[in-house]
């Protein structure tokens, strides 16, 4: 994960073109996804952006944390890997009863 960043306050509007032309500049970029809510697949207001190298992920994080993209302040920071949850489901294999 030393090479993916976690993107937070986006604006609605932000696309995930538009979030990798704001990053490309840092270096090359294997993934962007901006998550969305299922339902009405509006925006969240973050995503992640992959980058192939830990150095490029890393200038992009010093370089564009508070940084205004489509009008609003930016938080950028390395994304952290997903801690379970602790309400008794599992993703990978349903409701545990």
């Amino acid at each position: 994960m030393k090479n993916k960043l976690f993107i937070g306050g986006l604006a609605w509007a932000t696309t995930e073109e538009g979030l990798k032309a704001a990053l490309e500049k840092y270096g090359e970029i294997e993934d962007v996804r901006i998550i969305t809510d299922r339902i009405s697949g509006r925006s969240k207001g973050f995503g992640f952006v992959t980058f192939v190298s830990e150095d490029d992920a890393k200038s992009a994080q010093e370089e564009m944390d508070g940084t205004a993209l489509d009008g609003r302040n930016i938080h950028v920071d390395f994304a952290r890997e997903r801690q379970p949850r602790n309400d008794g489901y599992n993703r990978d294999d349903g409701p545990r009863y």
